[in-house]
């Protein structure tokens, strides 16, 4: 139980520097009633971004085979991303679509009749290889082309079909780490290519893009097998590098292991790895320059974000200033930062200049514990509360392409268990929420795919068909015509949802009003620690958010409205109110004495919009 007397003098401290008008209304509310009024508000919109593993979401072909080659397996393309598909995702709510896997990377594929070098199997995961082992920062995976020459025209004309949907536009930049091979094929004139002018005989200098152990000669990971037992002209269990570079997860060994990012090496920002990274940052290094001409180029090209990689292994220095000169030339561009360590986040955002952070260790690991059946939300409220004045900066999510798929039997094995889920993640506040392509049709990840193996996970490695999507995209008429029943239910759920999210004022701009320990002090009925409501408000709207993650049978539930939370959402206590269902239910309840009684559904998710009765002022 928390110290109420400490509690109150917190809340009447936050309010004094928020607004000293609310003071007088907030000496009276119930201590256990926290407000997140303090939260800076995000004036801009609500976004709500579609990830899509851009190779897998239009193919067609479902054969499957571990290591299949394109031929085998099939890959979809940029030009899968019709018209009408685009406006298939519109409809659903998103506002950006976030393309994964676009700028170049190796591949175990032989494209050297178009002027690509031919990739060496041993140091590429997978068939069609990792995303994040960038090859060629100035050209896109040729893969994703009709005609392979035309392959940059293809990208932007995608580019250009996504804005004509009303959509924007998220490619990946991956700043930590390239592909041991890196060559660019097609960099502009004038461009020097990463590792060119290195000085290879030290460890470290400012102005080599690289690290390097000097006289150490690289070697593929023992018992790394590419391909599992497929041939290929470049397999020989052998990579020449010498010296040998770290590897992009920091691994300072000649010799990385087969769990290490071993296909990549680490991009050198200035920072002395050898010697506990110390900084030389005066004047900037070379890196920097050139990073920040990729990043103009992409930008220049119409993309309106990047979801930058794993950032936390990067400088938040060169953020800083790399990002306003590009925000310069590009005002509308936004930069989302993949990070896991909330001790780093306040200097990623206020001296590195990111709009919007992952939050992953924080309120991600909590649902998925109540998603699979432990945990509690008793648990969300302090996740919150820490953030504070940065909530509008998070990013939520239930799925990605680095985490299991809900309905796999890693997970939850069954999607519906991702609704209350869902509900929260989107709606907690104003920051962005995420969807992974085929989350919305319970797409398990199931199968043994090649690099992985079954792991609940959809394949970021291979060639691979995503069958439970590809019922959805109904042989390219993405119209949902081969999906189940339940499965088009689970699509309505998240268009419901998501709709409501970024286009409802109360929860796309509004303040939170966390009434889940009132509730859970007070011994509301039926409110246990599988159940989670809050309110969200701005001026003239108010919404009742609740979330079941009960699996049992349905039950009557009772959430306690205080008066003191009417009032601070700017409505008038003493009233009558009706909560008018929006989500998961069309049925109106009356607010009854400060309380509304209502059934709920094993793992329900609701939202209620609070409506004063007709004729009252």
């Amino acid at each position: 139980m928390r110290n109420t007397g400490v509690l109150l003098i917190m809340i009447a401290g936050w309010l004094v520097v928020a607004c000293q008008s609310d003071i007088n209304e907030t000496e009276q509310m119930d201590p256990l009633l926290i407000s997140n009024r303090l939260e800076e508000k995000n004036k801009g919109e609500k976004i709500a971004v579609y990830q899509v593993f851009t190779r897998l979401f239009g193919n067609k072909n479902n054969a499957n085979k571990p290591f299949g080659t394109i031929e085998e397996n099939g890959v979809g393309k940029f030009n899968d991303f019709t018209p009408t598909a685009l406006d298939a995702l519109a409809d659903m709510g998103y506002t950006h679509i976030w393309y994964t896997g676009v700028i170049e990377h190796a591949v175990v594929r032989d494209y050297s009749e178009y002027g690509i070098r031919i990739d060496d199997a041993d140091v590429v995961k997978g068939r069609a290889g990792s995303p994040y082992a960038i090859k060629d920062y100035y050209d896109v995976n040729p893969d994703l082309a009709v005609v392979v020459e035309n392959r940059m025209e293809e990208f932007e004309e995608l580019v250009e079909r996504t804005h004509e949907a009303g959509l924007k536009v998220i490619i990946d930049f991956v700043p930590n780490h390239v592909a041991r091979e890196y060559h660019s094929d097609v960099k502009p004139e004038g461009v020097t290519d990463l590792g060119e002018n290195d000085d290879s005989s030290v460890g470290f200098a400012r102005d080599n893009n690289f690290y390097y152990l000097p006289g150490e000669p690289f070697s593929v990971p023992a018992g790394y097998v590419p391909l599992g037992d497929q041939p290929f002209p470049t397999k020989d269990g052998q990579f020449d590098e010498n010296p040998a570079k770290v590897s992009g997860n920091n691994a300072i060994t000649p010799q990385p292991n087969v769990d290490d990012w071993f296909e990549t090496v680490k991009i050198n920002y200035g920072l002395d790895i050898f010697n506990n990274d110390t900084k030389h940052f005066d004047p900037i290094p070379q890196t920097w320059h050139q990073m920040l001409e990729i990043l103009q180029y992409w930008a220049d090209k119409g993309v309106d974000g990047f979801r930058c990689d794993f950032v936390q292994f990067t400088p938040y220095e060169f953020w800083g200033w790399a990002i306003p000169q590009v925000k310069e030339q590009h005002p509308g561009v936004i930069f989302l930062a993949e990070i896991y360590v909330p001790e780093w986040y306040e200097d990623y955002l206020e001296k590195g200049n990111f709009d919007y952070l992952y939050d992953k260790v924080q309120l991600y690991d909590t649902l998925r514990h109540l998603m699979t059946g432990s945990g509690s939300t008793d648990n969300i409220p302090p996740i919150w509360k820490d953030l504070s004045g940065m909530n509008h900066t998070m990013l939520r999510f239930l799925e990605n392409h680095d985490e299991q798929r809900i309905a796999s039997p890693y997970f939850s094995g069954d999607p519906a268990y991702g609704k209350p889920g869902m509900l929260v993640s989107s709606t907690l506040y104003t920051g962005p929420l995420m969807v992974y392509f085929g989350q919305e049709d319970g797409e398990p990840g199931a199968g043994t795919e090649g690099f992985g193996g079954d792991d609940g996970r959809t394949t970021i490695f291979d060639y691979w068909g995503v069958p439970q999507h590809q019922k959805w995209m109904n042989d390219g008429v993405f119209d949902g015509g081969q999906l189940s029943e339940e499965q088009k239910e689970l699509r309505v759920f998240y268009k419901n949802l998501i709709n409501l999210s970024v286009k409802e004022a109360a929860l796309a701009k509004g303040d939170l009003l966390d009434i889940h320990e009132y509730n859970r002090k007070n011994g509301s009925p039926g409110y246990t620690d599988k159940v989670y409501a809050y309110i969200r408000y701005t001026d003239g709207q108010a919404m009742l958010v609740v979330a079941n993650f009960g699996d049992g049978e349905g039950r009557e539930l009772t959430v306690m409205v205080p008066e003191e939370a009417l009032a601070l959402a700017g409505l008038k206590p003493g009233g009558s109110y009706t909560l008018e269902g929006k989500l998961s239910t069309s049925e109106s309840y009356p607010l009854d004495g400060g309380k509304v009684t209502f059934s709920v559904e094993p793992l329900g998710a609701y939202i209620f919009e609070l409506v004063r009765e007709k004729g009252e002022e």
